[in-house]
C-alpha cells in the first residue's frame, strides 16, 4: 500500500485549507475550505478543483469556519457524493456558517451588479443558499475518542482542539498488508487557557504530522486582555464615540461578550448597550447552551444574571432594520458585528458610517491575513474601500492580541512535546510563509523533527509498500 498526500490549500497561507490523500486509490481529502485575503487567493475558489471532485470518496473536516469547510458547497457542485465526517457540534456549525456565507455570496453579487463595480456583467455567487444546504444530506457526525471506520483499512478518531466548538484533532489510522501508520491533522489548535474552551488534547503518537501555524512566528500575550481592552473602550466613551468590534461569529464574539460581561461587572467599563449585529453570531452562541461539555462556563449559563451571554445591556439584532439603525448611534455602545477580517456581511455597513467619524473606535481582536481591509486598516492605509467607494480613515484603529482563539508559538512547541516519538514528516500548514518557516526551525532546533513547508499543489510520497 502506498500514502501520497496532495497540498490543494492551506500551504503558505492561513487560508484554504485542503489536504488531499491518495491511500491505494481511495481519495480522502482532509478539510474543504475557501481562501479568503489576497486576490490572487480568492480567485482559487473560482478555478475549477485540481482533481476531479467525483474521484473523491469522503471528506474529514476538522472544524467549521470558513475556511475549512466553505468551499464544500462547490465541490459538491462539482461533483463529490461521499460522506463529510465531523463532530456533532461542527456539524451544528457548519449548517449555520454555509447558509449565511451562501446569503452574503447571493448578496453581494446583487449589489455589485446593482452598483456596477464588478468586472462581470452578471456578478454570479460562488454559491448560493440553496448549494449550501445540498450539503447537509452528506454531513455525518462523531464524537470525540470515538474510532470511526472509513473503510476496511481506514479508520478516523477525533480529538478535542479547542480553539472553537467542536474543533478537533484527527488521527487516520491506516493499516497495511505489513504496518499501520498514524496521520494527524492538527487543525487550528486552541489555547492552553482560553477563558471558555478546554485546552487541546495531547497527543503521543504521529508517523506524519499536519501542524497549523498561524502564530508560529509570534507569541500571543492573553495577559491583561480585559484591561487592554477596556482601556480603549473607556478612551471611546470619554471622546462620546461608538467602540465597534468586527468579530469572528463563531468563537470570537462569545468571548468578547464573556470579557465585555466581566468588565461591566467590575466597573471597568461603563455600563453602555453592547449590540452583537450578527444574525449567526447569535445562532452560534445559542448552540454553546446545547454543547455545554465543550467548555468550562458550566451554571453560569443556567443563571441570567451572571451569564456573560444574556444580560440587561446586551442587545441581540436579527433584522437587517435593526442593523441599519445602529447607523444613528452617535456614542455610548459597543458593536460588535461579523465578519472578522472585514471581508463581507454587515460589518461592511458600520464600517462605512464609523472610519469617517474621528471620534468612534475600530478594535480588531483577531489575526488579519495578508489582502483583507482588517490587514490594511490596521497598517494605516488612509482610505478603506468598501462598495466600490474609497472611504475615508478618521477612526481610531487598534489591534488586541491574545483573544485569538489559535495557540501562539509557545503553545504550538509545548504541544509538541507530548509526542513520545517524532513523527517521520512534519508538515507546516495554515500559515504565512514566515509564521510556517519559523515554526519549522524551532522543531527541527528542539526536537530535530524533518519539518517541510509545503507550496500550493505540492505532492508528497508518505509511505510506500506498508
Amino acid at each position: 500500500m502506498d500514502i501520497k498526500v496532495k497540498f490543494m490549500g492551506g500551504a503558505g497561507t492561513v487560508t484554504g485549507s485542503r489536504f488531499l490523500l491518495e491511500i491505494d486509490g481511495f481519495n480522502l481529502l482532509i478539510d474543504c475550505g475557501l481562501f479568503q485575503g489576497l486576490k490572487e487567493l480568492r480567485l482559487r475558489n473560482w478555478e475549477p478543483f485540481p482533481v476531479d471532485p467525483s474521484k473523491v470518496d469522503a471528506v474529514l473536516l476538522t472544524h467549521a469556519h470558513i475556511d475549512h469547510s466553505g468551499y464544500l458547497p462547490k465541490f459538491i457542485k462539482e461533483g463529490f457524493q461521499g460522506p463529510v465526517y465531523l463532530t456533532e457540534a461542527s456539524l451544528e456549525l457548519v449548517k449555520i456558517l454555509l447558509v449565511d456565507a451562501g446569503k452574503l455570496q447571493e448578496e453581494e453579487a446583487k449589489f455589485a451588479a446593482k452598483k456596477g463595480y464588478s468586472k462581470h456583467q452578471k456578478p454570479l455567487p460562488l454559491f448560493t443558499q440553496e448549494d449550501a444546504e445540498k450539503v447537509f444530506p452528506l454531513l455525518q457526525p462523531i464524537d470525540f475518542e470515538q474510532e470511526v471506520k472509513i473503510n476496511e483499512r481506514i479508520t478516523l478518531t477525533a480529538y478535542n482542539a479547542g480553539h472553537i466548538l467542536g474543533a478537533a484533532i484527527l488521527k487516520v489510522l491506516i493499516k497495511g498488508d505489513n504496518q499501520e501508520k498514524r496521520l494527524i491533522f492538527s487543525g487550528d489548535l486552541g489555547r492552553y487557557r482560553d477563558p471558555i474552551l478546554n485546552p487541546p488534547d495531547e497527543i503521543p503518537f504521529g508517523d506524519v504530522l499536519f501542524l497549523e501555524s498561524t502564530y508560529g512566528d509570534r507569541l500571543n500575550n492573553a495577559s491583561d486582555v480585559d484591561k487592554r481592552l477596556g482601556k480603549i473602550i473607556r478612551e471611546t466613551y470619554q471622546k462620546g464615540g461608538i467602540s465597534l468590534i468586527p468579530s469572528f461569529a463563531v468563537g470570537r464574539t462569545q468571548m468578547l461578550l464573556f470579557y465585555l460581561h466581566r468588565l461591566q461587572e467590575k466597573g471597568l467599563i461603563p455600563e453602555i448597550p453592547i449590540y452583537v449585529d450578527s444574525p449567526m453570531a447569535i445562532n452560534v452562541t445559542e448552540l454553546y447552551k446545547k454543547f455545554s461539555h465543550y467548555h468550562h462556563l458550566g451554571p453560569s449559563l443556567e443563571e441570567k444574571g451572571a451569564n456573560p451571554f444574556l444580560h440587561k445591556n446586551l442587545h441581540y439584532y436579527r433584522e437587517q432594520e435593526a442593523s441599519m439603525s445602529l447607523n444613528q448611534l452617535r456614542g455610548d455602545a459597543i458593536i460588535i458585528s461579523a465578519s472578522g477580517m472585514a471581508t463581507g456581511g454587515r460589518i461592511l455597513h458600520h464600517l462605512y458610517h464609523r472610519l469617517p467619524n474621528e471620534n468612534d473606535s475600530v478594535i480588531f481582536v483577531g489575526f488579519q491575513p495578508e489582502g483583507t481591509r482588517g490587514r490594511k486598516l490596521l497598517d494605516g492605509e488612509d482610505t478603506c474601500r468598501i462598495y466600490g467607494i474609497d472611504v475615508p480613515v478618521k477612526a481610531a484603529i487598534h489591534f488586541i492580541d491574545g483573544l485569538s482563539a489559535h495557540a501562539d508559538q509557545e503553545e504550538l512547541v509545548n504541544w509538541c512535546e507530548n509526542f513520545i516519538s517524532k513523527p517521520k514528516f512534519t508538515f507546516l500548514v495554515h500559515g504565512e510563509k514566515e509564521a510556517s518557516e519559523k515554526l519549522a526551525r524551532i522543531l527541527k532546533d528542539k526536537f530535530q523533527w524533518n519539518t517541510i513547508c509545503p507550496h500550493y499543489l505540492e505532492s508528497f510520497e508518505l509511505f510506500t509498500g506498508i
